[in-house]
């Protein structure tokens, strides 16, 4: 691996080669784009969230900015529902409904109508957030992702009313943490997108001034990391979820896990300012540099393509959009926090 590469920061090369005029491909075989297989709003929303968090971004990159922003404002409907799935001709293929990528198109708008490089890109990022706000999920994560978007959203423009009502709902469908001081997780299992979980009540407290909000969300991070972690590196829930009994390590360890792990840990600190939530960062970032429970470099540093899962043996040498961008939002942090090594 060339360490000069994993120090410098994201590298986006390979998220314009999975891009074209339409869209984010979401797979990729090894580190070829698969066309047939499309495009998803869950990506797109996400390189929304990624561009908009760029400090300076270059011309090419609000290039991307602005194609991601078009696919998720397309993507939401005139009721608030929105579709997922769009192939290379511009045909939807799904129905519009409230699932996961209702809660990210919402966290993506949320945060372009917050930080993007433009005016004109923030204008319309607000139009879209209150269009798809005006609806709630029935779904937990769905919720947990879309009060990432209002919260940031709120933080910027305090008065923002579709953004109050969203964030306090999704703290009411969060609920409180389970009384069983050894799993006080609001689910049986962990499963996926927990950081993003913890998250939302992190975001929840700082935008809506409540700090017993923020307090459930510490923690609950301070039980996620734990859970987490092996000796001194992570070992996060892999893809068949994690209970209380269940033994470590686990495969098949997705990165979008270490990256939520890793937003819920940069959130922690910019509240709290405590130097534990630092340390999480530089774990999630060392996980892809190597530092995980198969001992391998998860991305390739020259171009920024992100490997697809963790497994026993060593690692998914495919690089698609979703483990792109995971790695990407995590060495965001660790830039930011100065942790990269």
């Amino acid at each position: 691996m060339n360490i000069a590469h994993a120090t410098t920061g994201p590298v986006f090369d390979h998220l314009h080669r999975l891009t074209d005029g339409r869209g984010l491909f979401e797979h990729a075989l090894h580190e070829n784009p698969r066309p047939e297989h499309g495009y998803c709003l869950d990506d797109v929303a996400r390189a929304l969230v990624v561009i908009c968090h760029e400090p300076g971004p270059s011309p090419r990159l609000r290039a991307l900015g602005s194609r991601y922003l078009e696919f998720t404002l397309a993507a939401v409907q005139a009721d608030g529902a929105c579709h997922n799935r769009m192939s290379t001709d511009g045909a939807w293929g799904d129905e519009a409904s409230l699932g996961d990528w209702w809660g990210r198109a919402l966290w993506g708008l949320g945060v372009a109508a917050a930080h993007a490089p433009t005016v004109a890109m923030r204008a319309r990022a607000v139009l879209g957030f209150r269009m798809a706000a005006r609806r709630r999920s029935e779904h937990l994560h769905a919720m947990a992702f879309a009060a990432l978007g209002a919260g940031e959203l709120l933080l910027r423009r305090p008065g923002e009313l579709a953004a109050q009502e969203l964030l306090r709902d999704s703290v009411t469908a969060i609920g409180r943490a389970n009384p069983d001081p050894s799993w006080p997780w609001p689910e049986a299992r962990l499963t996926y997108g927990n950081g993003s979980i913890v998250e939302a009540l992190l975001l929840a407290g700082q935008a809506l001034n409540e700090p017993a909000t923020s307090m459930h969300g510490l923690q609950l991070l301070e039980f996620l990391l734990h859970t987490e972690t092996s000796g001194a590196h992570l070992s996060v829930t892999p893809v068949g979820g994690r209970g209380p009994a269940d033994p470590k390590p686990g495969f098949d360890q997705q990165p979008i896990e270490v990256a939520a792990l890793a937003d819920a840990c940069a959130r922690a600190y910019e509240v709290t300012e405590d130097k534990r939530w630092r340390e999480g960062v530089r774990m999630a970032w060392a996980w892809f540099a190597g530092d995980n429970d198969a001992g391998v470099p998860m991305f390739e540093p020259t171009t920024g393509g992100g490997f697809d899962g963790l497994q026993q043996n060593g690692r998914n040498l495919n690089q698609g959009a979703e483990s792109t961008l995971a790695l990407l939002s995590t060495g965001q942090h660790a830039r930011r926090l100065a942790v990269l090594a």
